[in-house]
């Protein structure tokens, strides 16, 4: 392998997928610091920001997925393909990469596709237990794939794969001896029980509708609660119930600390994308994963049944969540034999050091 190794990373649209990219490249760095990086998104999307915040340079394809209810939207989307697949071929001209990673996302379609076109070894690293479209159509061609589940053979050739867990911010799941630390920050009890809900950046609204509307019940029981409402909800809630609404409860948009957050958590309600959960085995705590609804192939729940069916975690369907969430959270906390064993067996489910794995098979890839 050369000294300085030129790699591109492709992919992106919500955080599930930049983060795990940005820990790949993070690790790459670390391997082989003189490795040039170049990242390949989407224009508009959220990596074009948060990539060059983590200090990578990035290229931007006008590509979009299929837009439910929108014709009209929908009659560009080949012109789009076609021109991001051109686009791809010229970064890939003028970047000359010896090995390209895909991780899922609009801007990975045509860059892998550019890829395997020009004959470079391209390696898939696929975060959730249900595989999507392209990247099983990409996976044909793929020189690796990096799985996170079990039973991946029925989506991606079975020599092909590789399970290696999904690569998480290290800095996030670092939580040991920091429960003070975080019930402090969020001038909480720490010695009252605290649950956590998160709905990810953008929030989640059945969560939010369902904390809600049971706060008295969870304020009747003197349980305390960190709210995460995510940007798209904030205003709203704050608009009906105030900045101090009780000291019990603290509601913020977003949680820059979120290892504080969830080391002061005694129960965690979350939805269940594949980089949280890999998040959730490494800091070993008692989970109720509400999956959404809103993702392709339903994926969120499949993510979740990986862990229910080893006893890791309790799931509670979208549409029953906001009569029945908040009530078996709380009945959670009292049930301590319950905690311990959804704590241990959700850490036997932890993968840790992803990033490096997965950063040394893409350093395999390199033609010497």
């Amino acid at each position: 392998m050369n000294n300085s190794p030129k790699i591109i990373i492709s992919g992106g649209g919500t955080g599930g997928h930049i983060f795990p990219a940005v820990a790949i490249a993070n690790a790459l760095k670390r391997i082989v610091p003189a490795c040039e990086i170049l990242f390949v998104g989407a224009t508009g999307r959220m990596e074009m920001e948060k990539v060059p915040a983590a200090g990578y340079k990035i290229v931007g394809l006008n590509i979009s997925g299929i837009q439910r209810g929108s014709i009209v939207k929908n009659l560009a989307l080949p012109f789009k393909v076609i021109g991001s697949v051109r686009k791809a071929m010229q970064i890939i001209k003028e970047f000359k990469p010896d090995v390209v990673v895909g991780v899922g996302g609009y801007a990975s379609g045509p860059l892998l596709y550019a890829a395997s076109s020009k004959g470079i070894p391209y390696l898939i690293q696929e975060q959730n237990s249900y595989a999507g479209v392209t990247n099983k159509w990409l996976g044909k061609k793929a020189s690796k794939i990096c799985v996170a589940f079990d039973e991946m053979e029925q989506f991606f050739p079975a020599d092909k794969i590789l399970k290696t867990g999904n690569p998480v911010r290290t800095e996030v799941v670092d939580i040991k001896g920091k429960h003070y630390a975080g019930a402090e920050l969020l001038k909480l009890d720490p010695q009252k029980k605290i649950i956590l809900v998160t709905g990810g950046s953008l929030g989640a609204g059945t969560l939010n509708k369902s904390i809600e509307k049971h706060l008295p019940e969870i304020l009747a029981e003197d349980v305390q609660v960190i709210w995460q409402t995510g940007k798209f909800y904030y205003k709203g809630i704050m608009e009906r119930l105030g900045l101090d609404y009780h000291p019990n409860v603290r509601i913020l948009e977003f949680l820059n600390k979120m290892d504080l957050a969830y080391a002061a958590a005694d129960v965690i309600i979350s939805r269940a994308g594949a980089g949280t959960i890999a998040e959730l085995c490494l800091i070993k705590k008692p989970v109720i994963l509400v999956p959404s609804p809103n993702v392709a192939e339903d994926h969120q729940t499949k993510n979740a049944m990986a862990l229910v069916k080893n006893n890791a975690a309790i799931l509670i369907n979208d549409r029953s969540a906001e009569d029945t969430l908040v009530a078996e959270a709380l009945k959670m906390l009292k049930d301590k034999t319950l905690c311990e064993k959804l704590s241990e067996n959700i850490g036997k489910m932890a993968l840790p050091q992803a990033d490096e794995i997965i950063a040394n098979e893409v350093l395999k890839l390199i033609k010497n």
